[in-house]
């Protein structure tokens, strides 16, 4: 079987222990960076399986058509909204999906921002190669707020680090969220309103779906203080076009970590965020780390090798197999 692998961009699958699992196919690891569509499709087109990596493509019906050898894609992780699967279902292409996910990866690397931007990490950094002394104070955690919008399991997380270093943890989301908030002995917001007035730290853990696209208004980050944070390690889509960047500018938030953008990935710098001084950004690289590439890669694989000897699981879209 030819195998490719699409956007590799960070240039790590061939270092993956899990990669020998397909010894015996044609294994085509592509790094291009957001390829034209025309590139990708060449750069597919003799491809039997394609495995994206997470969410970094499209896979349209306009592309699945120019695709005339392909039988399946096998998904890292378990997200496949950016499949066309009634494109891939017509076709009788069968689309799989991971069923494993680590929470602990984006919960570490929400701390690590946290942490960086109170502690002002990267200017102290940049400030003492130049022989330079910061002349402010930087923030710290303990007795102050720790908001998380959306309790799931990396919220949860989020919230047992904030609740050991002393601070108050206070919840707001979905029926789901307030029960696990107060089995946890943390407080419950009244409303959206008095997480953001409240929080000092306010993180937001909510998944993507049509009812949150957007969730974090303008006038949602209005109300925070000019002393707190606002961190977003979720999806970008959460937050109204263009209110992250208009608040910065307002002062209300004081500063944001974030590691999510609309449009992915971030190329030669070009985003608002980039250029304001209170935002600090890393590149969507909270899952860039071995073990978890492993599991998710490693399942994808599986996946492969459970089509190939015609006994296949975790399909999304089972009907395409009476048909295959």
């Amino acid at each position: 079987m030819i195998i490719a692998i699409p956007d590799d961009y960070h240039g790590v699958v061939h270092q993956l222990d899990c990669l020998a699992k397909l010894s015996g196919h044609e294994v085509r690891i592509f790094r291009d960076v957001a390829p034209a569509s025309d590139r990708l499709i060449a750069n597919l087109r003799e491809a039997e399986i394609v495995v994206p990596v997470r969410e970094r493509t499209r896979f349209t019906r306009a592309i699945i058509e120019h695709l005339p050898r392909l039988k399946v894609f096998s998904q890292t992780g378990r997200s496949t909204h950016h499949i066309d699967v009634a494109a891939c279902t017509g076709r009788g292409i069968v689309v799989t999906c991971g069923t494993n996910a680590s929470p602990y990866t984006v919960a570490e690397h929400t701390w690590a921002l946290i942490l960086s931007s109170l502690r002002r990490l990267p200017e102290e950094t940049a400030m003492m190669r130049r022989g330079e002394f910061r002349q402010s104070f930087s923030g710290t955690l303990h007795g102050r707020t720790l908001g998380i919008f959306g309790l799931g399991k990396i919220g949860k997380l989020v919230a047992a680090t904030g609740a050991s270093f002393g601070m108050r943890v206070l919840v707001f989301g979905r029926d789901a969220s307030i029960s696990a908030a107060r089995a946890s002995g943390y407080g419950v917001a009244a409303g959206k309103a008095e997480l953001f007035e409240q929080s000092d730290v306010l993180v937001l853990m909510v998944r993507l779906t049509s009812a949150t696209r957007g969730a974090v208004t303008a006038e949602d980050l209005a109300r925070m203080k000019p002393t707190a944070l606002f961190v977003n390690t979720a999806r970008a889509e959460l937050v109204a076009p263009g209110a992250m960047v208009a608040a910065l500018k307002s002062g209300r938030p004081g500063r944001a970590a974030v590691d999510v953008y609309e449009n992915e990935p971030v190329l030669l710098g070009d985003h608002p965020l980039l250029g304001l001084d209170n935002a600090l950004c890393t590149p969507h690289t909270a899952w860039l780390e071995q073990d978890t590439y492993e599991m998710y890669f490693g399942e994808a694989f599986d996946n492969i090798l459970a089509f190939i000897g015609g006994k296949p699981v975790n399909i999304v879209n089972p009907e395409v197999l009476g048909r295959r």
